[in-house]
Order: C-alpha cells, then structure tokens, then sequence
C-alpha cells in the first residue's frame, strides 16, 4: 500500500517510496540527508485531530498513538516586557498542565519518538537508540507505552533524566555505560546494529525524527497566523533546527503569509561548541580535530544534554545548509547565564526549564543586547524542555533501572559485548 509521501535525495533528487526503515539514498554520492515530499501540499491540519495526529498529512507515519501530544505556542507577557521584545512567542515543550503541555518526559523528544514508531512496520526487531538523556527518555516512554522492543544505550551520568510516572514496560532495556559521553553511546549502538534482530533509529537520517521535531514550527504557525522573523533553540546535533527549517520551507510553499524563511539562531553551551566553532569561521565542515577537542570539554558545561561532539553539520541538507538558506547565525552562552537564564524564565513565566532551553533564552538575552534582535523582530524561542519539577511534584517518578552497567573500557574491549546485550534483550523480548 503507497503511503501519503515519498523520500527524496537532497544530493541527487532521486525519489524513493518508503518502507518505514529507510534511512539514506542507496546511490552512490557524498552523504545528504532523506526529506519527505508530502502528496498534500497545502497546510490541513486535522481540526478534530488531538496531539500530533492533527498534522498526520505532513508526518510520515501511517499511525500515530493517542497519547502522542504537540506541543504549545503562547504570546509571551512578562519576558517579552523583561527583553524589550514586544513579539516575543514561546513554544514550550515539556509538561505544564495549566498551559495544555502534557509530554511526559518534560522534552520535546517525544514528538520524534512518537513518530518514528508511526513510521516503522511492524516486524520483530529492536529499535537502537543511543542518547545523552532526552531521546533516551521519550523513546523509552512511547516504546513502553506502545510494546515497541527498544535497546536504549545511555551515559551512566544521563540516567537522572530516566524517571517515569510509571514502571518502564520489560520491552525496553536500557544499558548504562560508566564514565563515558554521548560518543561513547552512539558507538556502542552502532555495533549493536550490526547484528540482527537490532534496528538502528537512525538519527537525524530518520525523516519520521526530522519531521516529528518540525511540527513546533507547525503549531507556531496556526498560533501566530505567520512565520517568526527568527527562531531561538539550542542544539547538540542540530536536527531540531534542521527540521523546523524544513517545516518552514514546506510552510511557505503551501502560501504562508510571510514569505522569508525564519533566521535560525542556533545556541551552545560554552565550552562546548564545534557549531559554533566552524560556523564563525564560515566553514562548511567541521575540521578534523574538532571533535577531539570538544569532546575533552564535554563534562565542563551545564547543559550537557546539548554535548554532540560530530552534529550533521556538512551533510547535504544539514546544519551548514540550513543555515545558509535562513541566512541564520549560531550564537553561544556561558554555564553562568544559562543558569540565571533558567531562574528568570521560572520567575516571570512561572514554570522550571531544563538547561538546554535555559542556554537558548540566556543567547536570546544577548542577542537582544547587542542588536543582532530589535523590537520589530517576531521571535520564536523554542524551549525544547521544561516542567520536570512540576512533574515531580505531582508524580512520584519511577527511575529506570539499567539492565546492563558497562565500564568505558569494557564497551571498547569486550568482544563477547554484543552477545551480552542480546542476551539481556531476549530474556524480556523473544529474539529470533
């Protein structure tokens, strides 16, 4: 049966039908990201439709589950008085009850997760997802809701942000590594998936990840009646900004209002910026010592969330690109104004926000500052996380318990490892 789109090569234009697992053009060309190309060109959202199930259209799943919630885009009062910005829109993504927020995990990762599971066929297989935390735990949450096999591989220091209003369901395993980094994590799993019955996600290659994340351009587009004229979001790898250009650029194709494409302005935590590092020097690459060094950083900053050390900034249709086109910039903060960054968003918009969206509020405060924002500006800040203290309070979380605790040198040395993991996945799921 032929699904409501196709996949399209942002390096040769080949189009492609989709089998829900397809994660790069098989022709043989420099690395480009997969987009989708949607049958339905005009923007139609489901009016009866709850959560993202609204703009099924424009997502390429062929279900979606009902407790797969967008998010919400609010004008902001106080803070935009606090900026001198009086066009001042939020898009929060996380849980705030009394503002129709209701994402579990308090991230806006559960709008990829969500949707990569709509997107795959359903056959016998463990979907392999490495994370610093917030992909970990939205991906544990919708599998666990859902019955999807998930092998969760995790940093030991990322498990705080692995609690749960309930117990996670025997389906998802989550194996936690000692003294390691999100690198560390993203090898491991790319191992792993080297071995049947494992499945990789895929990353920002995942259309079902990119498009899911775009929707936040999508809900600020019914809320606002246009497009921003600048779009404010940490990044650790950049696929979130990626895919709101993306949705933008279908946006404006479908005929809305605004015809410029909203400047992406990309935040990092110092000292961990290899964005912003090749981006200052308008390089289309990063260099080859890049990820080395800002690796060796990665455990000085607060919003470690944020710390990916090989982002897709050269693909085809990557960061680079997608900057280039929104003629964007990619900005930076210090741990001591993201912090304060953090308190002054909970103080006059009355709701706690995780460190990554504490950075893009503290680079939004400097950029109004130093003039790269002036008052006519319509800005979209995008707070990827927020409300897990709330959460807290109303919930009492249910940590998730590793079922497998590895030492960094273990994971480099064990060639029995991948055997083990299996092994710990087939005593809660039937591995053929």
């Amino acid at each position: 049966m032929a699904r409501h789109y196709r996949l399209a090569c942002s390096g040769c234009e080949r189009t492609y039908e989709d089998d829900g697992l397809i994660l790069q053009c098989p022709a043989g060309h420099a690395p480009a990201l997969l987009r989708t190309e949607y049958r339905q060109r005009r923007f139609r959202p489901v009016q009866d439709g709850q959560g993202l199930s609204r703009y099924h259209e424009w997502l390429p799943v062929t279900g979606l589950a009902d407790n797969a919630h967008r998010g919400v885009v609010y004008r902001s009062e106080a803070l935009s008085t606090a900026l001198g910005l009086p066009n001042l829109w939020i898009a929060f993504n996380g849980y705030w009850p009394e503002r129709g927020a209701m994402l579990g995990t308090g991230t806006f990762k559960e709008f990829e997760a969500y949707t990569v599971l709509g997107r795959m066929p359903k056959r016998q297989s463990i979907l392999t997802v490495p994370s610093s935390g917030n992909t970990a735990a939205a991906f544990a949450w919708a599998c666990s809701q859902e019955g999807v096999p998930c092998l969760l591989i995790v940093p030991e220091t990322a498990l705080h942000r692995l609690r749960f209003r309930a117990p996670l369901d025997p389906c998802v395993t989550v194996v936690a590594i000692g003294d390691s980094d999100y690198s560390d994590a993203m090898d491991l799993a790319a191992s792993v998936c080297r071995t049947a019955p494992f499945q990789a996600e895929g990353g920002v290659k995942n259309v079902g990840r990119r498009d899911g994340l775009g929707t936040v351009m999508l809900t600020a587009h019914e809320e606002m009646r246009s497009l921003p004229t600048h779009y404010f979001q940490a990044v650790g790898s950049g696929t979130g900004a990626i895919a709101v250009h993306e949705a933008a650029k279908r946006l404006r194709a479908a005929g809305a209002e605004m015809t410029a494409l909203p400047r992406l302005m990309l935040c990092q935590n110092r000292p961990f910026t290899p964005i912003h590092h090749a981006w200052e020097a308008r390089s289309p690459s990063l260099d080859d010592a890049s990820a080395g060094r800002f690796r060796a950083v990665a455990k000085g900053v607060h919003a470690d969330e944020l710390t990916n050390s090989t982002p897709p900034y050269a693909v085809r249709g990557g960061v680079y690109d997608a900057l280039v086109e929104s003629r964007g910039d990619v900005l930076a903060a210090d741990s001591g104004a993201t912090r304060a960054a953090q308190a002054m968003f909970e103080e006059l918009e009355g709701i706690d926000i995780e460190p990554a969206a504490g950075v893009a509020l503290a680079c939004l405060r400097d950029a109004v500052r130093t003039g790269k924002v002036d008052r006519a500006s319509v800005v979209l800040l995008n707070v990827t996380g927020g409300g897990r203290a709330r959460l807290a309070l109303r919930h009492t979380l249910v940590p998730a318990d590793p079922k497998l605790r590895l030492a960094r040198d273990a994971v480099r040395t064990d060639r029995d490892l991948v055997k083990k993991i299996a092994e710990v996945c087939a005593s809660a799921v039937p591995v053929d």
